[in-house]
């Protein structure tokens, strides 16, 4: 096995903390599991416990494919050996290993809450090696939350590079859209300043959200469909549908929030 690369994370982790992410994963990656020839998923820097990868694993199980196989790497020795006793082989194994993923070719890799510790500069290079070790079609979910799993965003990549960044809110406890800019992926957070894209979408984002201050009587949801509306109609790439939105997701393409 490879030397691992990178070093510990925090380990801070909480049950259901990934459960936003993952429900996303299930829908919009299922496809690309479904298809694969091995549906070995990593979930890189899991952290102090092994919960994240055991929902990982029960979820993917139960939306996508029985078979899915989920390995959970560490850096940290002591915490792949506390691990251990989680297993469920073949479905869920531990192991350590860090961005080089210990030798494997995945067909997903979740790194979740990794990159956050690291200087943007040294963002571009994880990625490269991460996504230069996926299986053929494989892809790369990398991204932050709160301790809670409330507020998110993440980028979905693949060989080319990152393609969409999705913005993730629990709609009941969302105070405004401004407080996404927290938990902005480190390829970002640090770029919502004036004349940054993601800057740019994060006005346009709360500017829409007290205009829709009217809807407010109707619940959270509803004024968040109408901020992702507005914001939609102002010009802004927003993919997906209002199925989607009303979870609290918002997906656009790269290019429209990339670092200029």
């Amino acid at each position: 096995m490879e030397r691992p690369l990178g070093v510990a994370t925090r380990g801070t982790t909480n049950p259901n903390r990934l459960r936003r992410v993952d429900n996303w994963i299930v829908e919009t990656c299922g496809d690309a599991l479904r298809a694969a020839a091995d549906p070995l998923v990593v979930d890189l820097g899991y952290g102090a416990t092994p919960v994240t990868p055991v929902e990982l694993r029960a979820r993917l199980a139960a939306g996508v494919r029985a078979d899915v196989r989920v390995v959970g790497l560490e850096i940290d020795p002591v915490r792949v050996a506390a691990a251990r006793p989680a297993a469920d082989p073949p479905g869920l194994t531990f192991a350590r290993g860090g961005f080089e993923l210990a030798g494997l070719r995945p067909a997903l890799v979740r790194a979740f809450n990794v990159l956050r510790q690291y200087d943007e500069s040294e963002v571009a290079d994880a990625w490269h090696t991460v996504t230069g070790r996926l299986a053929p079609g494989g892809l790369l979910v990398e991204g932050t939350c709160d301790e809670l799993g409330r507020l998110g965003s993440w980028v979905l990549l693949d060989a080319t590079g990152p393609r969409t960044l999705t913005l993730s809110a629990k709609l009941t406890t969302l105070e405004s859209p401004a407080t996404l800019a927290e938990r902005l992926p480190k390829a970002l957070i640090h770029r919502n300043v004036p004349g940054e894209r993601i800057h740019d979408l994060i006005e346009a984002l709360e500017q829409a959200w007290r205009s829709a201050a009217g809807y407010a009587p109707f619940g959270p949801r509803q004024r968040w469909l109408r901020t992702v509306e507005a914001v939609k109609e102002s010009g802004w790439p927003i993919q997906d549908s209002s199925r989607t939105w009303r979870h609290g997701y918002l997906t656009l393409p790269w290019p429209a929030v990339s670092p200029r």
